[in-house]
């Protein structure tokens, strides 16, 4: 992305359409994702959705099949839609828009994309938000993962895509809870210390719950201490940070090979100044881009501050942001919620309060962060 922060910040154009709100519903090999799909379809929340799959034959679909819309769409029962992926996703979804626009596919109000089990989320996030085109005419209202009871401990261990997958989850869904041996106390403990932000639902959890998201359908928006996870986050990384200095070592057992994973937050009590945001995110990006793995958060800048931004990123790239009429909360503080892949979040603590004008002891060294210096603005 070679646009500046700045531009990205600046608020959208209001004649734009309503953005369709779009889930991503992950989860490892064997988790359940057909499953949990075909009992969505059949709810009435999803009437009038996409859905986007590989291939037909991966996903069982087959009792809700009507009747072919052309070669790379069907027509589902409760009027959806289901399409392919044959090359590029972002081609599909544009796709999708042209035979709505033109009237070549009945109206629909919402896309689900199913990925495949061995998929890294990163790079589906990062193609959904980069596009400068689709992220006005989509927006991304969450990222659901099935998680497998009985084999998610062990394929956490196994698969780094899985660890991934439960990582950048907005929403964790525990399937056959009902066969494994010995309960799921631990894998719970272990989801809960790799996103502690993400409520763990179980396999029961009504579709509708599942489509929950900042941005919603009726433009209400939802409880934002849900959506971000910041309590849940903070009181985490408050009790990782006093178990490492009280027992001298630096993870729960829990964790295993998450440990490079980790999730913490970032506030500010009063309105933050817009450069100072933007070169904050700019420098982050920049440098660290590949170990962002998911930034959310609803930011106050000081020549705005009774509309609040919605800010939500994947590595370097920064979504379109979505400017709030008003606080959704009586809690005015910016709230940022970041996921990381082996970068120390004291690191971006203190990048955070240079930056802000509340320098530490601590405070990192602007030379070091990176190897490049020309990667640093102005550097």
């Amino acid at each position: 992305m070679t646009a500046s922060l700045a531009s990205v910040l600046s608020p959208t154009d209001p004649r734009a359409p309503a953005p369709i709100p779009l889930t991503v519903l992950t989860g490892f090999l064997g988790a359940g994702k057909t499953t949990l799909l075909n009992r969505m379809l059949r709810d009435p929340a999803l009437a009038d959705t996409v859905v986007i799959v590989n291939e037909f034959g991966e996903i069982g679909l087959d009792h809700l099949l009507i009747e072919t819309v052309d070669e790379d769409m069907i027509l589902l029962g409760a009027g959806c839609l289901c399409c392919t992926v044959r090359g590029d996703l972002i081609a599909t979804l544009e796709d999708l828009l042209r035979k709505r626009d033109n009237g070549r596919i009945p109206p629909f109000r919402r896309v689900v994309i199913e990925t495949t089990g061995l998929a890294d989320p990163a790079p589906i996030l990062h193609a959904l938000i980069y596009h400068p085109y689709l992220v006005i005419r989509y927006r991304l209202q969450g990222v659901v993962t099935v998680v497998d009871a009985v084999n998610g401990d062990a394929t956490l261990d196994a698969h780094r895509e899985a660890v991934r997958q439960a990582a950048v989850a907005d929403r964790l869904v525990l399937t056959k809870a009902d066969l494994a041996e010995g309960g799921t106390d631990a894998l719970v403990a272990r989801l809960r210390a790799l996103n502690p932000a993400a409520p763990i639902d179980g396999a029961d959890v009504a579709p509708a719950d599942l489509l929950g998201g900042f941005f919603g359908l009726a433009g209400k928006s939802a409880d934002v201490a849900a959506w971000l996870g910041v309590e849940a986050v903070a009181a985490h990384h408050h009790h990782d940070h006093a178990h490492d200095h009280g027992h001298g070592h630096h993870h729960h057992d829990v964790n295993r090979h998450d440990a490079a994973i980790r999730a913490f937050t970032l506030t500010h009590d009063v309105p933050v100044p817009r450069a100072r945001f933007e070169m904050f995110l700019d420098l982050v990006r920049s440098a660290h881009g590949p170990k962002l793995l998911r930034l959310k958060g609803l930011v106050a800048l000081s020549d705005a501050p009774d509309n609040p931004v919605v800010v939500h990123g994947v590595q370097h790239i920064v979504h379109a942001p979505v400017h709030l009429d008003a606080w959704p909360d009586d809690d005015r503080r910016s709230r940022l919620v970041l996921i990381v892949r082996d970068l120390d979040p004291a690191f971006v603590t203190g990048l955070w309060d240079a930056f802000l004008g509340r320098p530490r002891i601590d405070a990192p060294d602007m030379t070091a962060l990176t190897d490049n210096p020309l990667a640093i603005p102005g550097g």
